[in-house]
């Protein structure tokens, strides 16, 4: 190992209640080197398998993943704090939607491109995969997230290499054992465990072909620097600050529940869930009040428990970003109309935070601006469309944004205004498989899902053949 990196074992630290849930020693140089090798050696006879071969592959992998959901939901809760009660489904309901979509259209997208053709002459266009894909996949979707790439990325007959965040290692074992109880080829699909000195070192190694990451834009802008200068695609998806605007003609009732759950499902810890609300006048007071109502129904406890909607942070430390944010918010005149204190299983200097619902806000404070990614929400009056759209584009962030209307042609419009990858209308985090998922600004540059999705994983080579 280099000698930059003085750690090598990686203990996962449970959240729920600090105990240490597993070790890990990290890859030393020697040991990526293999990883690296195998992936090479892989590539010729992988890309040169048949679209229905990788198909039936990936369809097995997936079903390994079905047949262990309650295994591996355990594990995720473990991990990282969501609910027992929720975390099968990042498998049975997202995952396999998700990996299925991308199977069933992978035959269309990835065929030849035909072209007009003159006589004397063939000519089409090949897609060809790119190599080896290194997939940096985060902890707080460790399946759903890392699943829009590894899918299309295979498919694509590229090899991939995962290496996932440092909380969550297992869901990287997991995908091992689901690609080798599937049978795939050697070396077509494997995972490591490397500090971030030996992943920015496989970046820069010539036999990694494209690079996937989600998380900070730190961390974004680290890949980047790594890959500078050997013109491969760095795919990102890093920051959010989502916004949620709720009209004067929405349905009070959906648009109140979605926007709770929208908040503060998985503890806030959603790339695309719901971080700043803001409401027309109209409906603004009745909005508050059913917010708060639904808000104090969560049951903040241990996830492993049945009954616990809400788990705890992945952290402490990420809890007390969200505090100090908060802290800094009432200092500066917001108001706390729910707060972690009605909580019971709420503690300080704990990854067990309640949630907090905040009013009079705006954006000169951090909560509104910044990028959370916890159970804190603020909620601002609007006068109308003009202001929240430019509410809403109010930020150096941009993956999706929500709309509550009943006017969908109002909704269109304002979505053409709106500065995201994503408009939603009277829903919110949701990834439909069938539309590209993407972000703009500061969220970065990757692309993901529909049949745009192969695009990253292929290089295009043109046939343009004369006759004798």
């Amino acid at each position: 190992m280099s000698s930059v990196d003085t750690v090598t074992l990686q203990n996962i630290i449970s959240p729920i209640d600090g105990s240490t849930l597993a070790t890990r020693q990290l890859a030393d140089d020697s040991q990526i080197e293999i990883v690296l090798e195998r992936a090479s050696h892989a590539k010729s006879e992988w890309r040169n398998t048949t679209i229905a071969e990788r198909i039936r592959l990936c369809e097995l992998m997936v079903n390994y993943l079905e047949a262990n959901s309650s295994d591996i939901g355990l594990e995720i809760t473990q991990q990282m704090g969501r609910p027992i009660r929720y975390t099968p489904n990042e498998i049975l309901r997202g995952v396999q939607e998700r990996a299925r979509h991308m199977m069933s259209i992978a035959q269309r997208e990835l065929r030849d491109i035909d072209v007009p053709n003159v006589d004397g002459f063939t000519k089409f266009i090949r897609r060809n995969p790119v190599g080896t894909v290194l997939v940096v996949a985060p902890w707080n979707y460790p399946y759903l997230t890392a699943i829009n790439s590894v899918v299309p990325a295979l498919l694509s007959g590229n090899t991939v290499i995962m290496k996932h965040a440092s909380q969550t290692l297992l869901c990287a074992e997991r995908f091992s054992a689901a690609c080798s109880a599937a049978g795939f080829p050697d070396g077509v699909f494997q995972h490591v465990h490397a500090s971030h000195t030996a992943v920015s070192k496989m970046i820069s190694d010539k036999r990694i072909n494209f690079v996937v990451f989600t998380g900070s834009v730190e961390g974004g802008a680290a890949m980047e620097r790594a890959a500078a200068g050997r013109f491969i695609g760095v795919g990102t998806e890093l920051g959010g600050k989502d916004p949620s605007y709720v009209r004067a003609d929405a349905d009070l009732s959906v648009a109140i529940a979605e926007n709770v759950d929208g908040s503060f499902f998985n503890s806030g810890q959603s790339c695309c869930g719901i971080e700043r609300i803001y409401v027309h006048a109209d409906v603004y007071d009745d909005f508050v009040d059913g917010f708060i109502n639904l808000t104090r129904e969560y049951v903040l406890g241990n996830p492993l428990d049945a009954q616990t909607t809400l788990g705890p942070m992945v952290n402490t430390k990420s809890a007390q970003f969200v505090r100090d944010q908060i802290s800094a918010a009432t200092a500066q005149g917001a108001r706390a109309v729910v707060s972690e204190h009605e909580f019971a299983a709420s503690r300080i200097d704990s990854p067990y935070l309640g949630p907090t619902v905040l009013l009079n806000v705006d954006h000169s404070m951090s909560v509104m601006r910044d990028e959370s990614f916890g159970p804190v929400i603020g909620i601002m009056k609007v006068s109308g469309d003009q202001e929240a759209v430019a509410l809403m584009n109010d930020s150096p962030y941009g993956l999706t944004a929500c709309l509550w209307t009943q006017d969908i042609e109002r909704a269109a419009a304002l979505g053409h205004l709106i500065e995201t990858g994503t408009c939603f209308m009277n829903r919110c985090d949701y990834l439909d498989p069938s539309l590209v998922w993407t972000g703009v600004k500061d969220t970065g540059s990757g692309i993901a899902l529909s049949e745009l999705g192969f695009g990253p994983y292929i290089k295009l080579k043109s046939f343009h053949l004369k006759h004798s």
